[in-house]
C-alpha cells in the first residue's frame, strides 16, 4: 500500500450461495482507513455491514458464504491470500471484533479472566500466570476489579458483559479494532459509558477502528469518517464534518431527514420511502433508484462511478458525474 493505509480494501465481494438464489451481500466494495483514524460504517439492518466485517477477519461462514473477488490489505498483508494458520495470527492480534452481543461471545463455563488469559496464550510467548495476570491488568483497564476476575459472564450485567468483550477484543493491542454495533443491546446510560471507555481505550493503545452502527449520533460521537453502506456498497465517504455538513447522496441526505431535529418546529419526519432491495434481486443500474426522490431515467440503467467532490469526499451518484455502463 503505496500511501501508508492500515487497512485497504479493493473491490470486495461475498456472496452467499443459498436454495434460493444468490444473496449478493457485499458488491465491489472499496474503503480505506489510516492508522489510529475511526470510521463509521453506517446504513440500514441488510446493508452488508456485518458481513464486510466478518470478511475482513475470514469469518463468512463457508457453506453458505464465500468471498468471491477483491482484496483486503491489513498492515501491508494481503489477508485474503494468506494461509488459515497465518489468519489465526493476524485474528485477535492485529484485528481483533467487538460483536454486538457479548452474551453469545463468551464462553458460560469459564471465568472471564481465563478467556481473556486464552487469547493472551495464544498471540504471546508468555507462561500462563502471566497471562492470567496481564488479564487482570486489562480487566482493571475497562473498569472491572480483580476480585470479579474469576466470575462468570452469568454474573455480569449487560454493559459489564459488554467491557469484558472489549477487554478481549484489546488484550493483544490490535492495529485494527472492529466494533458491531457494540451498545445496542444496553441502556442509553450505560451506552455512553461504554462508548466513553471505547473511545479512551482507542487512544491509549492507538487503535485503529471501524464502528459499524446505524446510529447517526454515535458517529458524530466517536468517529472521524463516515462511510455509508447500501446494498453492499459504500454510496459515500468522507471526513465526518464534512459528510454532516454537506451530504451528497440521495440516500445519505435521507438518513438525515428520518433524523428529528430540536432546532426545528417539525410536526412529522421525513422518512426514506420503500425498503432495502432484497440482496437476491437487486435492481438495475443504481441500486437506490427505486426509492429516490431525485433518480432520473438513467439511474435505471447505468451503475454510478466514484466521484471525488474533494480531496477527503467521495460520492457514488449518476448526479454528480457521468455514469459507467453497467
Amino acid at each position: 500500500m503505496e500511501d501508508g493505509a492500515l487497512l485497504d480494501i479493493k473491490n470486495l465481494t461475498i456472496h452467499y450461495l443459498t436454495e434460493d438464489g444468490v444473496v449478493r451481500a457485499v458488491n465491489d466494495l472499496s474503503l480505506k482507513l489510516g492508522k489510529g483514524e475511526t470510521l463509521g460504517l453506517v446504513g440500514e439492518t441488510g446493508a452488508g455491514k456485518t458481513t464486510a466485517a466478518l470478511g475482513l477477519l475470514r469469518l463468512v461462514p463457508n457453506p453458505p458464504g464465500k468471498i468471491v473477488g477483491g482484496e483486503i490489505w491489513l498492515d501491508g498483508e494481503n489477508i485474503l491470500t494468506v494461509s488459515e494458520k497465518r489468519m489465526r495470527g493476524i485474528r485477535g492480534h492485529k484485528v481483533s471484533m467487538i460483536f454486538q452481543d457479548p452474551m453469545t461471545s463468551l464462553n458460560p463455563v469459564m471465568p472471564v479472566r481465563d478467556q481473556i488469559a486464552e487469547v493472551i496464550l495464544l498471540h504471546e510467548k508468555v507462561t500462563a500466570a502471566e497471562a492470567l495476570r496481564k488479564a487482570e491488568e486489562v480487566l482493571g483497564k475497562v473498569g472491572i476489579g480483580s476480585e470479579r476476575a474469576r466470575e462468570y459472564p452469568h454474573q455480569f450485567s449487560g454493559g459489564m458483559r459488554q467491557r469484558v468483550v472489549i477487554a478481549i477484543a484489546l488484550a493483544c493491542n490490535p492495529r485494527l479494532l472492529i466494533a458491531d454495533e457494540p451498545t445496542t443491546a444496553l441502556d442509553v446510560t450505560v451506552q455512553a459509558q461504554v462508548l466513553r471507555l471505547m473511545r479512551n481505550l482507542k487512544t491509549e493503545y492507538d487503535t485503529a477502528m471501524i464502528m459499524i452502527t446505524h446510529d447517526l449520533g454515535i458517529v458524530a460521537d466517536i468517529c472521524d469518517k463516515v462511510a455509508i453502506m447500501y446494498a453492499g456498497d459504500i454510496v459515500e465517504y468522507a471526513d465526518k464534518r464534512d459528510l454532516y455538513r454537506n451530504p451528497k447522496h440521495p440516500y445519505t441526505v435521507g438518513l438525515f431527514n428520518s433524523l428529528p431535529d430540536i432546532k426545528k418546529d417539525e410536526s412529522s419526519l421525513k422518512p426514506i420511502k420503500g425498503l432495502m432491495p432484497d440482496p437476491r434481486d437487486l435492481p438495475p443500474g443504481c441500486p437506490f433508484h427505486p426509492r429516490c426522490d431525485m433518480a432520473k431515467p438513467e439511474c435505471a440503467a447505468t451503475v454510478p462511478r466514484n466521484v471525488a467532490i474533494n480531496e477527503t469526499h467521495v460520492v457514488k451518484c449518476l448526479l454528480y458525474a457521468g455514469p459507467k455502463e453497467s
